[in-house]
């Protein structure tokens, strides 16, 4: 086994923005950090918490190479040789990025985040994998959601660069997946064990009071006085279902019909948004877009909000999503105590709903009886206040950093 884990590297696409991976790959690192570890970052894009790490723009996703072997991996049967020739020397060169990052910062342990789940950057989940099994170094994979859960990678050209790294089977990795089902399928699929290790929040420090400055957010947004603020807090991306929210809000009795939705389209480009505008136009629902004024830090002077901001405000949140890893936007409308409407997702169903959270759900479409029955919260706010804090109390036990403390650090020793 190796020695003392003293530094730890995570390395992956991006860590940038709210997405799921690079919000997790914080709370991990600030969990280690607690317990004494070093932590370092590689990536295509880093934020500003993540100054003074190493960002190598052809890890991204969005590189115009990286954009054009997927093109010809995904969509279609066959490759044409020169797309393997160009994998093959990217992949090289990004292995060489990767050693020199492990010597330049000393790093006793890797951590991939994503890399080697979703084939969204096939030469660096190769160049890993290749890297990996030359030098036999601790690594842990933290899976988040696996090619095979997503339709636009089901007919490929690269069955074997999916076999290979998407994940590998090498003695030195240790899978971690984000739920049950990926556990499941994991084991029936590769043959490959796995720890799981739900995503989290910070329940032991409850989120502050709304401020003065974040109670303009409702007036900037034309919201008046018994308004109700119906916020969608997650990219404009199909498997999120957005129309649903659309539904629900249409059969509300509001004196406004609008719903607030936090977060653009995205990486998967705009054609849903045309989708959702063209509905909510047809329903005579107004659609707010705030990602322009939400940034990771409050800025005044320039009108900058923070997404916590927009939770505060909110009267209600939907999450109508029809697929999700796990569900981080649930875990935060529970932390800012919210009333949550949402589509009994898969994951909800196998690993959320059996622990006894009290939301308005529904399954595939929405019914003037579940309007109904989130109308009869809004209007009852002392039985909203039972289930927000039964809720709250819920993901504390559940979904809380002590869980990943006490999960994710025997992980990491396991290695010394």
């Amino acid at each position: 086994m190796a020695g003392k884990i003293k530094r730890i590297g995570f390395v992956s696409t991006r860590f940038h923005g709210t997405d799921g991976v690079t919000l997790e790959t914080k709370k991990w690192a600030r969990v280690l950090e607690a317990q004494g570890y070093e932590t370092f970052f590689l990536a295509g894009e880093l934020d500003k918490s993540f100054e003074g790490c190493v960002r190598e723009e052809i890890f991204h996703f969005q590189h115009p190479e990286i954009r054009e072997i997927q093109r010809h991996c995904f969509g279609r049967k066959s490759r044409p040789s020169e797309i393997s020739e160009r994998v093959s020397k990217i992949k090289d060169y990004m292995k060489g990025i990767v050693k020199n990052f492990v010597e330049d910062c000393g790093i006793d342990l890797l951590i991939s985040e994503n890399a080697l789940t979703i084939p969204m950057n096939i030469p660096l989940g190769l160049a890993l994998t290749e890297f990996l099994a030359e030098t036999n170094m601790p690594a842990i994979g933290h899976h988040h959601d696996f090619y095979w859960e997503r339709e636009r990678f089901l007919i490929t050209s690269c069955p074997d660069y999916l076999s290979t790294a998407f994940p590998p089977f090498l003695n030195n990795i240790k899978n971690v997946v984000i739920n049950s089902l990926a556990l499941q399928q994991l084991t029936f699929r590769k043959g490959m064990p796995a720890v799981l290790i739900p995503n989290v929040y910070d329940y032991q420090n409850p989120p502050d009071p709304l401020d003065h400055y974040g109670k303009t957010l409702r007036a900037r947004l034309g919201f008046g006085e018994g308004d109700l603020l119906v916020l969608q807090p997650t990219r404009v991306v199909p498997r999120k279902n957005i129309e649903k929210a659309i539904d629900l809000v249409a059969m509300l009795p509001l004196r406004r019909p609008a719903l607030v939705i936090s977060h653009s389209s995205g990486d998967e480009g705009d054609e849903y948004l045309e989708r959702i505008l063209w509905y909510a136009e047809k329903t005579g629902v107004e659609l707010l877009f705030i990602n322009d004024i939400i940034g990771e830090e409050r800025d005044p002077e320039q009108g900058i909000y923070t997404l916590d901001d927009a939770y505060k405000n909110a009267d209600l949140v939907t999450y109508p999503s029809g697929y999700e890893g796990f569900g981080n936007a649930f875990l935060e409308a529970v932390y800012f105590k919210k009333l949550i409407f949402l589509n009994r997702y898969s994951i909800y169903i196998a690993d959320i709903e059996p622990l006894g959270f009290e939301v308005v759900s529904f399954e595939g479409f929405v019914t003037p009886a579940v309007a109904g029955k989130v109308l009869y919260y809004l209007e009852n706010p002392g039985k909203t206040r039972e289930a927000v804090e039964k809720n709250y109390q819920l993901a504390l036990r559940n979904f809380s950093y002590e869980v990943l403390e006490e999960r994710l650090v025997p992980l990491v020793r396991s290695f010394e």
